[in-house]
């Protein structure tokens, strides 16, 4: 069955039922629905268009799914959780835009509920991890369970994740490099703008440790141990990629304060040199005010050479300021 375009009137985006260990084949919600009131083995993937104002009504009146993904979807909290909801998991999933462009805005939400024989997924924009899955899927990748979709999923928000660390890092190399060579323009700017979206990306991204605690200590009865292990595995690979956005982050931040660094020391040579112009030119100007005064008693107004012995005077006094100016900068 050839996968449609877009969603249906109901908000579905894609659906594919995994039975075994053969392929996921693509279903519509008609033969979800009916693949959902046997008693089969394996489980059915939909997944949902939230901004299809029929997706959730569609969703709270023919699937069996736990009213805390429901919850969830009205929530304001959106950190990334996973909690376990009775007979189902419950995945809060931060990811970025498919056409992210390192902009904090473009950072958005997929909700998760993956049960025994069902696993929802549902989202407003479109995500980059997500449609890597969808593709995976077209190309024959098997999932034996919901569990293990769940682990491959996370799997695949890690790698974008690492993917987007990597780039950054890339950017920073750049900024780094041009700061030594002593071309700033706008590499501050840059850096900034790089720091909040990584600052984001770790506060949004990383996973809740008390849900995801109580999940691995209290597993569901249903989930099978080599599908724990590898939830396990998912979230401390994730961890390391958030570690490495912090230490980016670091790095960032001395970046930041070597360039503050930089264009402070540039306005104080700035700020010295207009000193030091304004100090050798004071004698002249003091000197012109005086002898320019329509006054009698003006010294040397009679002397054929007063003129020379000022203009020595000036020279001598401007001479010596400059070499003291000079000598205190050294």
């Amino acid at each position: 069955m050839a996968v449609p375009y877009g969603s249906d009137k109901n908000g579905l985006i894609c659906g594919f039922l995994f039975t075994g260990d053969a392929a996921g084949t693509a279903v519509d919600l008609k033969r979800a629905c009916e693949w959902l009131a046997g008693n089969e083995r394996g489980f059915v993937w939909l997944h949902f268009n939230l901004s299809d104002i029929q997706a959730e009504t569609w969703m709270k009146a023919n699937l069996d799914a736990a009213p805390e993904f429901f919850e969830a979807l009205h929530e304001s909290s959106r950190s990334t959780r996973i909690e376990d909801a009775h007979e189902a998991l419950v995945a809060v999933v931060n990811d970025v835009a498919f056409e992210f462009a390192f902009d904090p805005a473009q950072i958005e939400t997929l909700w998760v509920c993956a049960g025994p024989r069902l696993a929802v997924t549902a989202r407003v924009h479109a995500l980059r991890s997500i449609d890597r899955l969808r593709q995976h899927v077209k190309d024959g990748e098997r999932f034996d369970s919901s569990v293990a979709f769940l682990n491959h999923l996370l799997h695949d928000q890690g790698e974008v994740l690492a993917h987007i660390v990597r780039d950054a890092t890339l950017q920073v190399d750049s900024i780094e490099d041009s700061l030594l060579r002593g071309r700033l323009q706008r590499k501050r700017v840059e850096l900034g703008s790089l720091r909040r979206v990584l600052v984001r990306l770790q506060r949004l991204l990383a996973p809740e440790p008390g849900a995801l605690f109580r999940l691995l200590r209290l597993p569901p009865r249903w989930i099978a141990a080599h599908d724990l292990e590898e939830l396990r595995q998912s979230t401390e690979e994730f961890s390391l990629n958030i570690r490495d956005c912090h230490e980016l982050q670091e790095r960032i931040k001395l970046l930041q304060e070597e360039i503050a660094a930089q264009l402070g020391e540039q306005t104080n040579r700035n700020l010295f040199t207009l000193t030091v112009v304004t100090v050798l030119a004071l004698p002249i100007n003091i000197v012109a005010g005086l002898l320019g005064m329509n006054v009698g008693g003006i010294p040397l107004a009679q002397d054929p050479h007063g003129f020379h012995v000022i203009v020595g005077f000036i020279v001598g006094f401007t001479v010596v300021a400059a070499w003291l100016a000079f000598r205190k900068r050294d």
